[in-house]
């Protein structure tokens, strides 16, 4: 398996995650700002994720706040 490679276009705020060399023959929009690139045999090949710092940071906020709730009777200091 290839190495993933990400692209990140600061003026856009696009990030782009490509899971293989191969060439994209298609795509189908996964989410109002995900889209899923495939390869000719229909195996995800890559990502582009629009406004993708806003994305990052609720999948961060999600990941957090799940774990915080695991740490409920934690005491704070």
């Amino acid at each position: 398996m290839n190495p993933t490679k990400m692209t990140y276009f600061e003026q856009e705020d696009i990030l782009h995650l490509k899971f293989s060399d191969e060439s994209e023959t298609g795509s189908i929009e996964i989410s109002p700002n995900m889209t899923a690139e495939l390869n000719e045999d229909g195996e995800l090949i890559g990502l582009e994720i629009l406004e993708a710092s806003a994305f990052i940071r609720d999948v961060i906020l999600e990941s957090a706040q799940g774990k915080l709730l695991n740490f409920s009777s934690a005491k704070v200091s």
